[in-house]
């Protein structure tokens, strides 16, 4: 068994920590690769020597031998780290060490637990759909994955108009700082704060919700995950760019932008002990009745 170790070399770690990681893998009798940005750091705070065949770069490829992928960090943590597994169907963890953490929900406290559910092979893995988006990105063509949402905003301080259509049929012109496509796994992020709903993760359907819309009665509408979701700006004047995730680039002028589930998945690992409503409750103190 491998571990895919990522982390983001610019974020705090701590050193006891990532010892305890080395040291987990090791009592397993786990390989460990670690991403190239990341490998300094790890060296630096355990003083583990980790050589050349044990980094990977911008793409892991497993290459046959069984592996699970282990995000150390935050949300945005495990988003980058599972976009370099290129649609391979390797199970997904997260340590959080971050404030929040809606797909890293482990703590770091739980860094034994993890492992020994990986060598008893008693992971809980959930399937979770992802975006694929296609069209005017500056950069060329190719189509652009995301596991929460992909978005359409404003690279200015002037508004833009974004028309949605939803499988051809005109659904309604946004006009503000953009819009964004979010699945049920993203509901809890960039959607959540532009007003969305929040949707159970095993639920089949994707969110369209404006941001800062210019008009009172634009709201946030809810389709089944087999629609095909087209962005279209509606001026060559107006500049905008599209988010991926975590990852953004330039639009061309009146560019229309492609949405639909993926034919690729994430296979995310949740704890035994921590469900989607327990996150909702403790970490946005969902519910909580502050009247004293």
């Amino acid at each position: 068994m491998k571990i895919l170790l990522f982390s983001r070399a610019g974020i705090r770690h701590s050193a006891d920590e990532v010892r305890r990681i080395f040291a987990a893998a090791e009592k397993c009798g786990f390989s460990v690769a670690v991403n190239e940005e990341f490998a300094p750091v790890a060296e630096t705070l355990t003083g583990v020597s980790i050589p050349v065949e044990a980094r990977y770069g911008s793409r892991v490829e497993p290459a046959g031998e069984e592996s699970v992928m282990l995000c150390y960090g935050g949300d945005g943590t495990l988003l980058e780290g599972a976009a370099r597994l290129d649609g391979a169907p390797v199970p997904v963890a997260g340590i959080n060490s971050g404030r929040l953490g809606f797909l890293t929900s482990a703590p770091e406290r739980g860094i034994e637990d993890i492992f020994e559910s990986i060598r008893t092979r008693t992971l809980r893995i959930e399937e979770r759909s992802m975006l694929a988006a296609s069209g005017g990105f500056e950069s060329g063509g190719g189509v652009r994955y995301a596991l929460n949402e992909i978005s359409v905003q404003r690279a200015g301080a002037t508004m833009i108009s974004v028309e949605v259509r939803v499988d051809g049929e005109p659904v309604a012109t946004c006009h503000g700082d953009g819009t964004v496509i979010s699945t049920p796994t993203g509901s809890t992020a960039y959607s959540l704060s532009a007003g969305g709903p929040v949707v159970a993760p095993q639920c089949r359907c994707l969110v369209i919700s404006p941001v800062a819309p210019h008009n009172l009665t634009m709201r946030p509408v809810v389709v089944p995950d087999d629609s095909r979701i087209s962005l279209r700006l509606l001026s060559s004047a107006e500049k905008a760019f599209c988010s991926a995730d975590n990852r953004s680039e330039r639009l061309l002028p009146n560019a229309e932008i492609e949405i639909a589930r993926a034919d690729r998945r994430i296979f995310l690992v949740v704890p035994h002990n921590i469900s989607f409503y327990d996150t909702l409750r403790n970490k946005m103190m969902w519910g909580l009745d502050a009247r004293g």
